[in-house]
């Protein structure tokens, strides 16, 4: 079956048209990536069957065409940014626990990668809206790319379009996109289930309390990271505001737990295992009864500044 899935992948992958996901203004997206999308929805990316899968897709659907090996290694040779001990701070404990991860992903590479990225950063300053710098948690942002690609030079572009197209303000210093998306989380979870919500408001429980890590990280801190790239497949086709989303699901899975514990908080300080594929299936399911309105908010919460 996998094996069949892969083909049909592939064969879309091969066409000679261009597949290249939707330019925000334009908002149009071509058949090959409509195709692409449906399938990572219906039957997910078989990896095991075809390891190449993944890669090439998420390419696709970032964008990332050019990968001018020189770029990056010019970044590398500046060697330490400014930042560089904050970045110490926290890249040896990015995915742990993970022993597949540490196997594969080097401290030095992930140091490497988000060193680059600050220096590309500060290059960029003078004639961007938005500035980045290292930020916790773009650790977590970018050991799932540095797992996945083939190279670090991949890792790099990947991550950096990331950041500075899907989620520009969840890494700005003050966590804009990430606070509103919070506090969206308990608006739509007041919609979608509010008994559960009451719940939770009862013992002084907001999203700020206890979903900060899974809305910063899109999830990756939650274990096994096999199932956090299966639930970023379906993220980068549809969209990184759909973690908020995502994020209810899992609190839906737990539900009959929490509505009986005395006290929530101690199941929800480490969510159960990431099982991609209920997860996705719930979430999907929640767009439907958001109003038109909060919908929208939500899509645009990861990248569009609100007007004070």
């Amino acid at each position: 079956m996998s094996a069949a899935t892969a083909h049909s992948f592939n064969k879309i992958l091969n066409q000679p048209s261009k597949v290249a996901s939707k330019s925000r203004a334009s908002g149009e997206i071509d058949d090959g990536t409509k195709k692409l999308r449906r399938m990572i929805l219906v039957e997910g990316i078989p990896s095991a069957a075809d390891p190449t899968l993944r890669p090439r897709i998420w390419k696709i659907l970032l964008r990332v065409t050019d990968l001018p090996a020189q770029t990056f290694l010019d970044y590398v040779a500046r060697g330490p940014c400014e930042v560089r001990e904050k970045i110490r701070n926290d890249t040896f404990r990015t995915l742990a626990t993970d022993r597949g991860f540490k196997e594969r992903v080097r401290e030095d590479m992930l140091v490497r990668l988000l060193d680059a990225f600050v220096w590309r950063n500060h290059d960029k300053q003078e004639n961007q809206q938005l500035g980045f710098t290292y930020v916790q948690g773009m650790n977590v942002l970018a050991a799932p790319f540095l797992y996945t690609m083939p190279s670090e030079l991949e890792a790099f572009f990947c991550f950096s379009k990331f950041i500075e197209e899907s989620c520009p303000l969840y890494v700005q210093p003050t966590l804009e996109g990430v606070h509103r998306g919070l506090k969206l989380l308990d608006r739509c979870l007041k919609i979608v289930d509010p008994e559960l919500f009451a719940h939770l408001r009862s013992k002084n429980l907001s999203a700020e309390i206890y979903a900060f890590p899974s809305v910063l990280t899109l999830c990756a801190c939650t274990p096994p990271l096999n199932q956090v790239l299966q639930l970023w497949d379906f993220l980068l086709a549809f969209g990184v505001h759909l973690n908020v989303l995502c994020v209810i699901a899992q609190l839906l899975l737990m539900r009959d737990e929490v509505m009986k514990s005395p006290s929530p908080m101690r199941l929800l300080r480490t969510f159960p295992d990431l099982e991609a594929l209920p997860v996705i299936g719930i979430a999907v399911t929640l767009v439907r009864d958001l109003p038109p309105e909060l919908y929208d908010e939500l899509v645009k919460h990861p990248f569009e500044i609100q007007n004070s």
